[in-house]
């Protein structure tokens, strides 16, 4: 409900003046956007798996915007591909309870890019990373 709030406190300010910079900073440039990473292990979301896809180049931006769309994907974007070693295009994070599920909704996916979709993947993380969020030196 009130999630400037610790970071007003933080900062020894108000929520007011914390959401007053935060609008200019946006209106700006300096930041793109403001948004939730959820910790998708703790919501039990163990299986999560990134979905590789080879789709035309053309239509791969419409296309990576449908599949972000989906309720259990929590980003897509689109990477270079590498000819004769790595083909894919799409890449899309798909998560689930398990690889079971993640293979069962990357064939949803891939009946969404069908027919545009030549190949595609499922790829699991061998061991999970500490992960931080970006720190920037004052």
């Amino acid at each position: 409900e009130e999630p400037f709030a610790a970071l007003a406190v933080d900062v020894d300010t108000t929520e007011d003046l914390v959401r007053e910079r935060l609008r200019r900073m946006l209106e700006c440039g300096v930041i793109r956007r403001i948004g939730a990473v959820p910790n998708h292990y703790r919501l039990g979301l163990r299986g999560n798996g990134m979905t590789v896809w080879d789709v035309p180049d053309e239509l791969a931006v419409a296309l990576g915007e449908r599949v972000g769309a989906l309720d259990f994907v929590s980003h897509s974007y689109l990477r270079p591909r590498h000819p004769g070693v790595w083909p894919y295009n799409l890449f899309a994070m798909v998560h689930g309870q398990g690889r079971d599920e993640v293979h069962d909704k990357a064939e949803r996916v891939a009946a969404l890019l069908a027919p545009y979709c030549r190949a595609h993947d499922v790829l699991f993380s061998s061991e999970v990373l500490k992960k931080t969020g970006l720190r920037l030196a004052a």
